[in-house]
């Protein structure tokens, strides 16, 4: 029961990150990895344990890797504090810094689902 309101709630909030991207310079690469977190959520909501494990595992494999690109620039350049100040963007490694955060969230919850679905049916 507590994975369905969790994969709800991550479900609910990809889809607010996908639509957010729309008035980013580069919208297209972000909505598409927030859209394909957001599906795959959703899919695992709906038909728990019956979606195909290695999605998630790629989704998230993927998302892993290009956070680990980004990190190197930003790691002890940018206060924590500052990722979650306004939103607008204060400059280039804040910015920097919360897609590296995103991308973080959906490889973890994209390892989570993929976790999940190989311990219920193998």
């Amino acid at each position: 029961m507590w994975f369905r309101i969790a994969n709800g709630l991550m479900a609910v909030l990809f889809a607010y990150c996908a639509a957010v991207q729309f008035n980013d310079p580069d919208p297209i690469r972000w909505v598409a990895v927030y859209g394909a977190a957001c599906l795959l959520t959703v899919l695992a909501l709906l038909r728990p344990g019956h979606y195909p494990w290695f999605l998630p595992a790629l989704l998230g494999t993927l998302a892993a890797i290009w956070c680990a690109t980004i990190l190197p620039r930003v790691a002890g350049k940018v206060r924590p504090a500052e990722l979650f100040g306004s939103r607008e963007m204060m400059s280039p490694l804040i910015e920097e810094g919360r897609e590296a955060g995103g991308l973080l969230i959906v490889a973890v919850w994209m390892a989570a689902l993929a976790v999940a679905r190989l311990l219920w049916h193998g």
